[in-house]
């Protein structure tokens, strides 16, 4: 398939992938395996992006009790549902296409393991994004957001079909509040459809393909064509990501485009807590071991998904 054409003053205003990972597998939770991109060795951190994991669990695996303290974390399910559970009290289904923008702040304890109705499924997949806040935001209330699949906003043009979890694409707005701006596209474009969608020059992007094959930036880059299970670093000094579907299998093209801005704060991470300091952390250990500052309702909390298993 022929590669589109485009302007030498027109490539300046590109984002331009500068980096692609393959994200293998590894193992993670209780039997759940997912494919990590941002957190691992050669990416630690992407401000404000902390984790990024497509992640797959059975019936009996998944997500079992554990702590956050000082981001966010957001649940967007591809295929099947996961329950969560948490030690305030909150339960509820992630279903199939539906969303979870957790907000952990002080402190949460939670779970996330297969709904009961997961035992008709082979497997439940979804990604599954950690985003940082500054440190104004790192002590609030935890909360959430939660939308099911029919109300997320979504919008089709031209053999491109996009679902706008946060941010917006075409005047099409998300519902979704962010603390930390951010951008979260999910795009399905048709064999021969491409996008130029605009990003604030300053923020940092990238971009994870779910299926197919395309382009992404400059088409004379070797970093610009990915398939499934790739991570592109977008570069900065554009205002926009190009990409079309370069497929000759006659696939459609599927992938996620986030984008936010950066906090540029010291960042201290000790597992499932982010921070600014060390102290910070060493002071949030403290409060979980102690149940205090958040922690309290922890004591003597389990889920009762992970209570039916047995795990504790």
């Amino acid at each position: 398939m022929p590669i589109p054409d485009k302007s030498s003053a027109d490539n300046n205003k590109k984002r331009l992938v500068v980096k692609k990972l393959f994200a293998r597998q590894q193992h993670e939770g209780f039997g759940a395996v997912v494919r990590r991109s941002i957190g691992r060795f050669e990416l630690r951190y992407f401000d404000p992006f902390l984790v990024l994991d497509e992640f797959s669990i059975s019936a009996h695996s998944g997500f079992p009790d554990h702590p956050h303290r000082g981001f966010e974390t957001v649940t967007y399910m591809l295929e099947g549902e996961i329950l969560h559970e948490d030690c305030e009290g909150h339960k509820g289904a992630i279903k199939e296409g539906g969303l979870q923008w957790m907000t952990a702040g002080k402190g949460i304890v939670h779970s996330e393991m297969p709904s009961s109705n997961a035992s008709s499924i082979t497997h439940c997949k979804g990604l599954q994004l950690w985003i940082n806040l500054s440190s104004k935001h790192k002590l609030v209330e935890p909360s959430y957001q939660e939308i099911e699949s029919k109300d997320i906003a979504e919008a089709e043009k031209d053999g491109v079909r996009v679902r706008v979890i946060a941010g917006e694409w075409n005047g099409v707005k998300s519902k979704i509040c962010t603390r930390t701006p951010t951008m979260y596209l999910d795009f399905i474009l048709s064999p021969g459809s491409r996008i130029s969608q605009p990003i604030p020059i300053h923020w940092n992007a990238f971009v994870y393909v779910l299926q197919g094959q395309g382009h992404f930036g400059d088409a004379r880059s070797h970093h610009s064509t990915a398939a499934a299970h790739h991570f592109l670093i977008l570069g900065l000094g554009g205002d926009r990501l190009e990409a079309w579907n370069s497929s000759d299998s006659g696939l459609p093209l599927r992938f996620i485009l986030v984008g936010g801005e950066p906090i540029n704060e010291p960042m201290v991470q000790f597992g499932p807590f982010v921070m600014n300091t060390q102290e910070e952390i060493d002071q949030t250990i403290d409060d979980f071991e102690n149940f205090t500052n958040g922690f309290e309702k922890a004591r003597h909390w389990r889920s009762q998904a992970v209570s039916a298993l047995g795990l504790f």
